[in-house]
């Protein structure tokens, strides 16, 4: 019978992207230390992982990559082969062999027709330069012994704190048609009540289904005997069960082998401790463990969300109601409701929330592979990566990020030798950092390199038009690192495979601000550069403020509102067809709403309400006709045909029913 295996394939999917993560940081860590045992074993379960769910989906080339990785490491923890650079080069290889296949399975439903044929001969010969089968079996009966008495001492120390220990054999039906998956149930039935610390053959082999219909474990737990016979003959396909109680043994001398003495290891890494010497329990306590998450549809995260925003509206209509009622209850339940909304509307904002760590976790690869590409060494540090922002934001501002730090690296850090003639040390430092402020999350990116060359900006700006000689005498520098940003400006000379093209910083913008974001550059020649970008906690529910044009309501991010100030009409100054005011002795320029909505209205006042709004540093005055004041609201997206327009970021419904339009204040500044 042939199973449809699509309806495992998001399963898969994820799972797959979870294990290749931890895959990535394992190698990271490893070509630091190359003699971390805890690592490499974690590796070659990885590996081992992986090989068993493409098999498992039908992806043969896959399955044979990872397979060919398992067998070279190991013989790396088997300490038949020392692991070095060359062929943590390698694995790095196949992960991005392995990462860019998952991608081409997200698209096309089907792994690609490589077989990595190059890279599989590759690790092969790495496992046949050395090893004769004599130096192989020798080796592997002394790590036996060594087995052997480690788990003796475990066995020990269980006894001494009164567990129980039973060696348990099995017997499966020889009617069993799926010996592995049988198996499974069974160890896994027995690790819920207790530690499996043995079995026999060992774990993978009882995977692969090699053993026959019979295998034995010991088991450490607190059950006794009767309950947990009981609770294995409750599992089908199984012919014999044969439990016998150890008592403590007695153990051979050896030094290579320390006193168990604080908790049980992992079972999974019970086979692996063949190589344990002093320091490497601190090694396997530095082994990143995988965060327990909750897998949600989020589709039907989507759903929860607009329930939310119905409540919302909701309560904004019974705002209104209350205007013309007097009954005092109607205010004791809009007050109800309020907190009902508001509680909801915090709980689904936390499900929706995801730590920024997912963002950076793609960084510290990239970052060594660029600094190896451009010969210049660089250490990389992070923090704030629990830092959360909603689903929708981590998937705008990977791409943003990625333009920065490699600009960092390659404009920004300079070589090694440099780095010493100015007396910094050869290794430049790159800075991630995330934290929360307020309703925003900022992300600050910091590295000690050279700093921009404001003066070589400013000649290129005048080189292709965008200032005059007499703009250049009197520009600032913030004003210069303003003009970073336009499209098509690059300061590179040459151009490489990682900049010099001129594309980058202007998409960054671009893409920061299309989510209400905005990025801020700070720079000092010879001591480094700091790119600060701060963007929403969410874009589904904001506070705005709302602004009457005529007969139309118009809502602004209150995020983006510096001032509300009256401005009197001769305080109104026109400069080459543009209005402009003075603010706080800064001239800032001034935007007629209603003529750019198409609402010109007559001249009957002396005196404005202006909104000062800000975007980075730059500001501007919104004349409104009048404010009709703060309020939640939920934003709605203008959809694919509607979404070209300009100055809007979305609508929202009010409490009357009415649709008001948001305006995006970064494209009216």
């Amino acid at each position: 019978m042939d199973l449809d295996m699509n309806q495992y394939m998001n399963l898969f999917i994820e799972e797959v992207n979870e294990h290749l993560q931890n895959m990535n940081d394992i190698l990271l860590e490893l070509e630091k230390d190359t003699t971390n045992t805890s690592l490499i074993n974690e590796l070659f379960r990885v590996a081992h992982t992986l090989k068993g769910m493409s098999g498992t989906m039908g992806f043969v080339n896959m399955a044979d990559l990872t397979h060919e990785m398992e067998n070279v490491l190991d013989e790396v923890r088997n300490n038949r082969i020392k692991l070095n650079e060359s062929i943590v080069d390698i694995l790095f290889e196949c992960f991005d062999v392995l990462d860019e296949n998952i991608s081409y399975i997200i698209e096309n439903k089907k792994e690609m027709d490589s077989s990595n044929k190059e890279l599989i001969d590759r690790l092969r010969s790495i496992v046949s330069i050395d090893n004769n089968n004599d130096s192989a079996s020798s080796m592997e009966n002394v790590e036996n012994s060594k087995m052997n008495n480690y788990v003796m001492n475990v066995i020990n120390e269980a006894s001494k704190r009164g567990l129980n220990v039973f060696n348990i054999d099995i017997s499966l039906s020889p009617t069993c048609m799926l010996k592995s998956a049988r198996a499974f149930v069974i160890i896994n039935t027995l690790d819920a009540m207790g530690d499996i610390v043995y079995t026999n053959p060992p774990t993978e082999d009882i995977e692969d289904e090699k053993f026959d219909l019979k295998f034995s474990l010991t088991l450490i737990t607190a059950v006794d005997k009767d309950i947990l016979l009981s609770t294995l003959n409750k599992i089908s396909e199984v012919e014999s069960i044969e439990i016998e109680v150890v008592e403590s043994v007695e153990l051979e001398e050896t030094e290579d082998i320390e006193h168990y003495d604080s908790q049980f290891i992992d079972p999974k890494v019970y086979k692996d401790v063949n190589s344990k010497k002093s320091g490497d329990k601190d090694k396997m306590n530095k082994v990143k463990k995988v965060a327990k998450t909750v897998r949600v549809d989020i589709d039907r995260l989507d759903n929860l969300m607009n329930l939310a925003s119905e409540l919302i509206i909701i309560k904004n209509r019974m705002d209104d109601l209350s205007g013309t009622s007097n009954r005092e209850d109607m205010l004791q339940t809009i007050e109800y409701l309020e907190r009902i909304t508001t509680n909801l509307h915090n709980a689904v904002m936390k499900v929706r929330m995801v730590p920024i760590e997912r963002v950076f976790n793609r960084f510290p690869r990239m970052v060594r592979d660029l600094s190896k590409e451009l010969n210049k060494k660089v250490d990389l540090r992070m923090y704030g990566e629990n830092t959360e922002v909603d689903r929708t934001v981590i998937d705008e501002i990977g791409d943003p990020l990625i333009h920065i730090i490699r600009n960092s690296l390659d404009h920004g850090i300079e070589d090694p030798q440099e780095r010493v003639k100015l007396g910094k040390p050869e290794e430049g430092k790159l800075i991630l950092k995330a934290y929360p402020d307020g309703n925003n999350v900022v992300i600050e990116v910091i590295d000690d390199g050279g700093g921009i060359d404001f003066e070589k900006v400013k000649q290129k700006s005048i080189d292709r038009g965008l200032i005059t000689e007499v703009e250049g005498e009197k520009i600032t520098e913030k004003e210069l690192a303003n003009i970073l940003f336009e499209p098509g400006f690059s300061t590179s000379d040459k151009i490489t495979e990682v900049s010099g093209r001129g594309v980058g910083l202007d998409v960054v913008k671009n893409k920061i601000e299309s989510i209400n974001g905005t990025i801020e550059l700070d720079s000092q020649r010879g001591k480094g550069t700091t790119f600060t970008i701060r963007i929403p906690l969410t874009l589904a529910i904001i506070q705005a403020l709302l602004i009457k044009l005529k007969d139309e309501t118009y809502a602004i991010p209150l995020s983006s509102i510096t001032e509300i100030i009256n401005v009197n009409k001769e305080n109104i100054r026109s400069i080459q067809e543009h209005e402009i005011m003075l603010y706080r002795g800064k001239t800032i320029p001034i935007v007629r709403l209603d003529k750019l909505m198409g609402l010109e209205m007559d001249e009957l006042t002396d005196e404005y309400i202006a909104v000062v709004v800000r975007k980075g540093d730059k500001l501007a005055a919104l004349l409104v006709n009048s404010l009709i004041g703060q309020q939640e609201i939920v934003i709605k997206p203008l959809g694919k045909y509607l979404s070209s327009i300009r100055y809007f970021t979305g609508a929202t419904i009010l409490g009357n029913g009415d649709v008001s339009l948001i305006l995006d204040v970064n494209s009216l500044v």
